[in-house]
């Protein structure tokens, strides 16, 4: 089992092409022994993004802080703290930070999967 305070695991900056102003945490990821699935923290400053991508797994999102909007073939999507995303296979997304205050979103992924190289 690990219990272990967030602000004690090493953030590094997101370098896909098409971020900006983006940073992630692997809270439990392969170096714990996470066979099924993988839990990261984003930090997005305001005026930032995630990198506008696809891939084939879906993935689970659950907002801690701040707002911004979620971009998809379907258009932008709102969003604040609280709320939760699910975003299917294969479908081209983004998230913008559109506040004055850091974006702080939780993010799931099946293992051994790693959409951030």
């Amino acid at each position: 089992m690990k219990v272990q305070p967030i602000a004690d695991i090493e953030q590094k900056p997101v370098d896909m092409p098409g971020a900006t102003k983006t940073k992630m945490r692997m809270l439990v990821g392969p170096a714990d022994g996470a066979r099924n699935f993988h839990m990261r923290q984003f930090e997005v400053e305001p005026g930032g993004h995630t990198p506008h991508h696809q891939h084939d797994y879906e993935h689970e999102i659950l907002i801690l802080s701040g707002r911004g909007v979620a971009m998809s073939e379907s258009g932008e999507r709102p969003f604040r703290a609280g709320d939760v995303i699910w975003v299917p296979p294969n479908e081209m997304h983004q998230f913008r930070n559109t506040g004055d205050e850091a974006l702080r979103f939780i993010c799931l992924i099946p293992a051994p999967k790693d959409c951030t190289k």
